[in-house]
């Protein structure tokens, strides 16, 4: 997966200026509903016919509930909506969370040299704002993937990320649903206080980069009762990823759920206080894992839990790796992130690799008071025929570590 660090993206080239007469003039658009004015893009001239684009409409839309004092929802009723990129910043006047509802399909332009920032919608600057779905985000990837070498190169051009959120505070995110991303589905950067719930977030497992989820220097994220199947990490948590709870998952297909890869840029912010809760991995490449880059600067991982976890034919279910290297070259300086202070608790499924569990750390910094605690994972080729042979381990570079309950396979570390 190629990551995206901390990123200050400003005014984007091309964002319509609006004249002060639109925003005083906003409420002559808006209908008001129980308290809030309602903003329909079809009002500030979108067409919804899919051959059109409407990111103009979207934009005006946008700035007129976020001028408004009060109550106010930006609605893209049913329809097909076709936009480039757009950008939503506040911070809004409103003291009340803006509510953006899309109930009908956003469709993404395909043509690239549109996309002169790293996204096709971003939100920033706001505090308080409810994203609610019920329609659909659709990147259309599938006509730009071809462009992209993402899967065999780490240091790749990335594709345009389907929506981002940038410095975002006191957010909901619920029922969305984005198919065919371009890049990664959703990404939160420097955010606090953010629940997404409900969220369905689909690609094929051929798509190059196309996380889920990806999350940096961001502090009280929840990430519940959702479905995400893509091309790369389900959710993806890397520098600065602080009091993350992810439970009620379903994952597959995909890389699983990532920590990491960390290391990879200098001073990097700590990652502590993340929990992976009852989700289930069917068929994705990798379980739960954590990997950080070799001969980086020093930083930590800590009190990381993954609990009540069902593996259904994962490739590895278990895997700590701080030798990982994108460039697929190893290096000989190791690893200088300290992980501590992990558990692994009710774990249990099927490895379609012998080797169930996979922890390589630090010769520099070992990992930590790793615990185990009821694990029980066979290995069933995928193939027939085969006699039934036991999941092994490999450990090495851990210490203090500990086991409770069930232990398949048993863990031995050196």
């Amino acid at each position: 997966m190629a990551e995206v660090r901390r990123s200050f993206p400003g005014f984007a080239l091309g964002i319509l200026i609006l004249s002060l007469a639109l925003v005083l003039g906003s409420e002559a658009a808006g209908l008001r509903r129980s308290g809030e004015t309602v903003f329909n893009v079809k009002a500030y001239g979108a067409k919804g016919d899919g051959r059109h684009d409407d990111w103009q409409a979207f934009q005006k839309t946008w700035i007129a509930a976020c001028h408004h004092p009060w109550k106010a929802k930006m609605l893209i009723p049913r329809g097909v909506f076709l936009i480039g990129p757009v950008i939503f910043q506040g911070p809004c006047a409103s003291p009340f969370p803006l509510v953006v509802q899309i109930q009908g399909t956003v469709l993404a332009q395909t043509d690239l040299s549109l996309y002169m920032g790293q996204e096709w919608i971003l939100f920033e600057y706001i505090n308080g704002l409810i994203l609610m779905g019920g329609g659909t985000l659709d990147g259309q990837g599938s006509e730009v993937w071809k462009y992209s070498d993402c899967n065999v190169n780490s240091n790749c051009q990335m594709m345009p990320m389907g929506v981002k959120f940038f410095r975002v505070d006191n957010a909901i995110i619920r029922k969305l649903s984005s198919v065919n991303s371009k890049g990664f589905h959703l990404a939160i950067n420097n955010c606090n206080n953010i629940t997404l719930t409900s969220l369905r977030l689909i690609a094929p497992a051929d798509s190059p980069n196309t996380d889920g989820i990806h999350l940096a220097n961001s502090n009280m994220i929840v990430i519940e009762k959702s479905e995400i199947g893509t091309g790369d990490d389900c959710i993806g948590m890397i520098e600065g990823a602080k009091n993350v709870n992810i439970t009620n998952v379903r994952c597959g297909p995909g890389h699983g759920i990532s920590i990491g890869s960390l290391g990879k840029f200098p001073d990097e912010e700590d990652v502590m206080g993340i929990t992976v809760t009852n989700c289930t991995f069917t068929a994705t490449d990798n379980g739960v894992r954590i990997k950080t880059i070799q001969g980086c600067q020093p930083s930590k991982a800590s009190k990381i839990t993954f609990e009540n976890i069902v593996m259904n034919g994962v490739r590895n279910p278990i895997i700590i790796d701080q030798e990982y290297n994108p460039r697929g070259k190893k290096l000989t300086v190791p690893s200088m992130v300290k992980i501590s202070d992990v558990t692994f608790k009710n774990i249990q499924g099927t490895s379609i690799s012998q080797e169930a569990i996979n922890m390589v750390c630090s010769k520099a910094v070992p990992c930590q008071n790793i615990h185990f605690e009821n694990v029980n994972l066979t290995f069933t080729p995928i193939l027939g025929g085969f006699k039934m042979l036991d999941a092994t381990s490999t450990c090495t570079n851990a210490v203090g570590n500990s086991f409770s309950g069930t232990q398949i396979p048993q863990v031995a570390c050196h």
